[in-house]
């Protein structure tokens, strides 16, 4: 099959999209509001955007979220690594509820503080990056229309890794299993992986 996106002409049950973009990481992403409450969501829409000194992180907003307002007004969030045992966890701060609640009360989660930004990052997640906020970029169409997305950069200044997770100094992902979003309602984990070596 093939169909034109901008008309959504697919005849399927479900929008295929997302499920042909996989598997995405999540940023469970962290911040303070002005009100003092701190803000934790995830985000499937999350990536890595440079590996040189120093990295720069992404993470997508559809429409005006906290997460993405706080960072704009704070200047800093914190990305935390979603796992398969937080899974429920990451689940609960999905859910959609106002500035003056902290979906890290919702999950029962406990927080740790960062070293070098405001926000803390999820005490039982083993990895978190320490975000400065860089830029929002509006997403605009090839008409030039703008888009209910957007886009946040933000630049690594800390990054926490769990000793527990390393073995001969090397981050072990199958130590991590890290969780990731596929299409619809349906989602991976990292447990096993395989080595290449890039021809020179």
């Amino acid at each position: 099959m093939y169909y034109d996106p901008r008309l959504n002409n697919h005849n399927l049950p479900r929008d295929p999209f997302l499920a042909t973009v996989v598997p995405r990481p999540i940023g469970w992403i962290s911040t303070i509001g002005a009100n003092g409450i701190v803000n934790l969501a995830p985000y499937s829409c999350f990536n890595a955007v440079s590996t040189q000194p120093p990295p720069f992180v992404m993470f997508a907003s559809y429409g005006r979220k906290d997460s993405l307002r706080n960072a704009e007004a704070t200047g800093e969030f914190v990305a935390s690594m979603a796992t398969f045992e937080l899974r429920n966890e990451v689940n609960t701060t999905s859910a959609v509820v106002g500035p003056e609640v902290s979906e890290v009360d919702l999950a029962r989660l406990e927080m740790a503080p960062s070293i070098a930004v405001r926000p803390p990052r999820v005490k039982r997640s083993p990895i978190a990056h320490e975000c400065k906020y860089i830029k929002t970029v509006p997403l605009e169409d090839t008409e030039g229309r703008q888009h209910a997305g957007a886009i946040v950069i933000g630049q690594v200044v800390g990054i926490y890794i769990d000793d527990a997770i390393l073995v001969d100094g090397l981050v072990e992902v199958g130590k991590v299993r890290p969780i990731a979003r596929l299409g619809y309602m349906d989602y991976t984990f990292v447990e096993k992986t395989f080595r290449m070596v890039r021809p020179q």
